[in-house]
């Protein structure tokens, strides 16, 4: 009987198990980094479909006040309660003994801070930290409603 060779087809197959390894260790540094990335000042982001207008949270509050704090392009600040006209100019420290001062007399009042489209974002973030450290516990941003 002659010889006969027996030939082997050719099979490509990838293997996988490296990638499904490496995909569930980057899950994991993921998972584990995530709650450190998360920081900052807690505030009360509206969202479109759910955001009060300023007349809304004020019929909210038991007293009906409400405080608005704006940022101007240049970073001044300026301060109205209740609706009531603007004092514009007021430095940091004057702003915050005016909201301490408000939220003493209706500590139910909402807190709102609105900033100029221009301002940087560090002039906000400043305004938010400062209301913070005075004991602000809940203030709200405020938003023009988008045009349909």
């Amino acid at each position: 009987m002659p010889y006969q060779s027996k030939r082997r087809k050719m099979t490509a197959e990838i293997n996988v198990v490296p990638y499904i390894d490496v995909m569930l260790v980057l899950l994991i540094i993921f998972m584990v980094t995530a709650p450190f990335v998360t920081q900052g000042v807690d505030v009360d982001l509206p969202q479109t479909s759910t955001a009060k207008t300023a007349a809304d949270l004020a019929s909210d509050a038991d007293s009906g006040a409400f405080i608005i704090v704006e940022v101007d392009q240049n970073g001044g600040l300026g301060l109205s309660v209740n609706n009531g006209d603007m004092e514009r100019g007021l430095s940091l420290q004057d702003m915050l003994v005016r909201v301490k001062a408000e939220l003493e007399l209706n500590p139910k009042s909402p807190v709102l801070v609105g900033g100029d489209g221009r301002v940087p974002y560090s002039e906000i973030i400043l305004t938010l930290d400062a209301l913070n450290q005075a004991g602000v516990s809940s203030v709200g941003l405020m938003t023009e409603p988008l045009d349909s």
